[in-house]
């Protein structure tokens, strides 16, 4: 690895005073672009040099209180691997300032510290999180085309920049063959309810609250009913986009979990619908009230029609929810040879006392 030259003090073999090598021998390939949920080749514009890049894994929470949700999309190579420099019009990532997204905002910081435009850095998010909706395992990945002797001075820069209710947690290096989306093995959600009649004012923001003395061994009852591989077309809310996603999903564990007037319900599947966490917890909030049965579970995933559900539920709101966790398999997470040390911050020291003592 090489020193200077790039931002940050980082090498910057294929770039000059910013700009492309007029040296650069490079063809144009193809590009995968994301097609639903599957990848399609299309033909890369004019604009596309194909150049040696790195690519680098971030772990990000946020409190999701103040933004819009979000999208994503693919590469491929080698470490330093090749993929082509794209036009906005050929990534499937959704750039939106207003109302702001967190994927927004931590890629215009990116565009700032690393001086790169936006369509070079392919800047995807592992899964997309409603309105509201917070994470503290939310995965992202982007591309340079340099190499970082260090990425603590990157992680500090970028939360630097970053409002306080983004923090990235981690840094680290990517194998080629890693996603942020296609990669996931898993996700994790809970949802926190707050179960008594008075809502605890400092956990408005981050729980919901139910005046309603819940059952909660009905709501685990119900629970189970959903784990399994189903097809889950009768919790899905229409999306916004002219994708059309696979129904079915697994749930590997659905659990109710009760501390004191928290109620915790932890979900883990193969991937998520629109909004199907939101319903699933907006049935269980109504078997848990005894406002329904529990049998009535495998019936409405029996008849796949989303205007069942809507007879017994509406979506619980947004900001009970958090993305936990992201899980992937282990060859996904393994570091790349000859690249920098992970960072998950630095602290600061005083070398010297500044304050008299008294």
């Amino acid at each position: 690895m090489g020193s200077g030259g790039g931002a940050l003090g980082l090498s910057s073999p294929l770039f000059a005073n910013g700009h492309l090598s007029s040296s650069s021998n490079s063809t144009s390939l193809p590009l995968p672009v994301e097609d639903g949920n599957h990848l399609a080749m299309v033909k890369p514009s004019s604009s596309i040099v194909n150049l040696p890049h790195y690519k680098w894994r971030l772990l990000i929470a946020y409190d999701g209180t103040r933004y819009a949700g979000s999208h994503y999309w693919r590469v491929k190579g080698k470490w330093p691997y090749v993929i082509g420099l794209a036009s906005p019009s050929i990534s499937g990532w959704q750039f939106q300032v207003s109302p702001p997204t967190i994927q927004c905002i931590v890629e215009k910081a990116l565009i700032q510290i690393t001086k790169l435009e936006r369509e070079c850095l392919h800047f995807v998010g592992a899964s997309r999180t409603d309105t509201g909706v917070h994470a503290w395992g939310q995965v992202a990945h982007f591309i340079t085309p340099f190499n970082y002797d260090s990425l603590e001075t990157i992680h500090a820069a970028l939360n630097g920049l970053l409002p306080s209710d983004i923090r990235v947690r981690e840094i680290s290096a990517a194998t080629p063959e890693f996603h942020a989306r296609f990669s996931a093995k898993s996700k994790v959600y809970h949802y926190k309810i707050y179960n008594d009649t008075i809502m605890d004012p400092f956990q408005r923001h981050y729980v919901y609250h139910s005046v309603y003395k819940l059952n909660t061994a009905a709501m685990r009852e119900a629970a189970k009913m959903l784990i399994g591989k189903h097809d889950f077309s009768a919790f899905v809310n229409a999306s916004r986009n002219d994708r059309v996603p696979d129904p079915v999903k697994t749930i590997f564990r659905f659990d109710v979990i009760e501390m004191g007037p928290l109620i915790q319900l932890e979900v883990e599947g193969s991937g998520f619908l629109y909004r199907q966490v939101r319903n699933m917890v907006a049935l269980l909030i109504q078997i848990g009230k005894e406002a329904i049965p529990t049998e009535i579970v495998p019936k409405i995933l029996a008849t796949l029609d989303r205007r069942e559900l809507a007879k017994y539920a509406l979506s619980a709101p947004p900001h009970g929810l958090c993305l936990v966790s992201v899980k992937y398999n282990q060859e996904h997470l393994l570091l790349p040879s000859d690249c920098p040390t992970t960072s998950f911050g630095r602290h600061h020291t005083i070398t010297k006392c500044k304050l008299p003592f008294y």
